[in-house]
């Protein structure tokens, strides 16, 4: 019997050498061999950077403010002005600290913008200002403000102390007690508020108004005039004043005296006051006072306030009185 070969107990080395595969263009595959043949030959141009296709999270957003800009050209509400932004550069010039921790890269180039004076000022116009100068005209326009300037000359009412109404001014003067001027104004606040939502009122043929005066039920709509109206209404036109001893023997003699606008209506508004106070008050609360005004401000108007009756007698005692003018001019 033939015995066997054992390798493992022989001492020869057996060298295995692997064999050597020879590529050819036939074994190759089809998509290898095209991929080769595409990137070895010099007519194609690789794709642009901008061309090539980007995954999907390669994409560089824009800004908040470029978007928003965008969004607003094309709605046409207008959006921000992305070049209203300062540039780091005017940041760091203004502040030295920060310059000394900037990049040296920005300390460089802050170095080589900078003049060489010692001028401390910058005689650069803003990019606002620009905007604001009218290139045909060269003047400057009214941007940034509001309501605008005001045109001259100013009218009266701008100033600060005569900047209400005459009548509103005079009327809170006569109302303030122990010069609390905050009450006053806030009385007389309620009062118009009250003259505005009142119902309109309903006028007595026999206690007409002044001439000239708008409808009744116009009068909601102005409080304003709805107060002087009220007022100059009952405004007496003269004033008695009793000259002791005139008439002989320690009689007084009675003479008539003309009154101007303001003096009118300070009586007026005096016996407004003097009526509401004797009305019935119809609550409690601080508001209580200013109703009852503004409640004989109606009254007056729809001819049902005794300050009628008032006004009546002292024209009445004028008309009798009238023949001792000629006392009060000799008395001049």
């Amino acid at each position: 019997m033939r015995p066997g070969i054992q390798l493992l107990r022989s001492g020869r080395s057996i060298d295995v050498r692997p064999k050597v595969l020879e590529f050819s263009a036939h074994r190759i595959p089809l998509c290898l061999r095209l991929q080769q043949r595409r990137n070895i030959t010099s007519d194609e141009k690789p794709l642009p950077e901008s061309e090539q296709p980007k995954g999907p999270n390669q994409d560089q957003l824009p800004h908040v403010s470029e978007e928003a800009a965008a969004t607003g050209d094309i709605t046409g509400e207008g959006g921000p002005d992305v070049e209203q932004g300062s540039p780091v550069q005017e940041i760091l010039k203004r502040d030295q600290k920060s310059q000394e921790k900037a990049p040296k890269v920005l300390q460089e180039e802050l170095k080589a913008s900078s003049p060489k004076g010692s001028r401390s000022y910058s005689t650069s116009t803003p990019r606002r200002a620009q905007a604001m100068i009218d290139p045909e005209s060269a003047e400057v326009q009214n941007q940034g403000h509001i309501f605008g300037l005001p045109e001259l000359p100013l009218p009266s009412t701008s100033h600060l102390k005569h900047r209400y109404d005459p009548v509103i001014h005079q009327v809170t003067n006569l109302l303030m007690q122990d010069g609390k001027l905050s009450k006053a104004q806030r009385n007389m606040a309620m009062i118009l508020e009250r003259l505005r939502t009142a119902p309109p009122p309903t006028p007595d043929p026999r206690h007409p108004l002044i001439l000239g005066a708008p409808p009744t039920n116009h009068l909601p709509l102005n409080p304003i005039l709805y107060l002087t109206l009220a007022i100059d209404s009952v405004a007496p036109l003269l004033r008695i004043r009793s000259q002791k001893g005139a008439a002989g023997g320690g009689v007084a003699l009675q003479i008539p005296i003309p009154l101007g606008l303001r003096q009118r209506r300070r009586t007026a508004v005096m016996w407004i006051l003097d009526a509401a106070i004797k009305k019935r008050t119809k609550g409690s609360g601080r508001a209580m006072f200013a109703h009852k005004i503004a409640d004989e401000l109606i009254a007056i108007v729809e001819g049902k306030s005794t300050v009628w009756d008032r006004r009546g007698g002292v024209h009445k005692l004028g008309t009798a009185a009238r023949a001792n003018l000629s006392f009060g001019n000799r008395r001049r």
